[in-house]
């Protein structure tokens, strides 16, 4: 467990931070749904400052962050509770330069049953072109039946050393 110069965990300065914001809090009375409507699906990698990139606030959208910001079942189901509970019409995918996926293999799930004895039932989904991930990611969300708004889904590659988006481009929408 990594402990701070302080020696506590990274954990116990977490809580005791919260414990810190708590003290001032105020609730603003937001509600779950997005003000703006949106779902951003990116990268967990912790150089991705949304707020700052994308000029959000507090409540303006819905955050999905996974390795690589590929689009899974998984990103599927909470696009799909965004999208027809908490009334979200747009999806914005943000894959990133330097990601952590491009070094990546499938055999990543071999080493891991080598290790633990058991292989892992997801699936890597690294990738080695962005811009062609990024692609796929559109499709899969796209083409997805339980996703009533489809026609405003957008995907970029965000730039780590300049901070800007460079939009890819995606073809046509199937049947549109």
């Amino acid at each position: 467990m990594p402990t701070s110069p302080d020696s506590r965990t990274v954990t116990d300065q977490l809580v005791a931070a919260n414990a810190e914001y708590a003290a001032r809090f105020t609730d603003p009375g937001l509600a779950a749904a997005p003000a703006r409507k949106v779902t951003v699906v990116t990268c967990m990698d912790a150089r991705l400052d949304l707020p700052a990139a994308l000029g959000l606030n507090l409540g303006d959208c819905h955050t999905l962050r996974n390795a690589g910001g590929v689009v899974t079942e998984d990103t599927i189901r909470s696009l799909t509770i965004s999208q027809r509970k908490l009334g979200t019409t747009s999806v914005v995918l943000i894959h990133h330069t330097g990601c952590g996926l491009l070094t990546l293999t499938e055999d990543f799930r071999h080493e891991l049953e080598l290790e633990v004895g058991q292989r892992p039932a997801w699936a890597v989904e690294s990738f080695q072109d962005l811009d062609q991930n990024v692609r796929q990611s559109i499709e899969r969300v796209r083409t997805s039946p339980f996703l009533p708004h489809t026609d405003d889904v957008r995907g970029f590659v965000f730039d780590v050393a300049t901070g800007l988006l460079r939009e890819i481009d995606a073809g046509t929408h199937p049947g549109g």
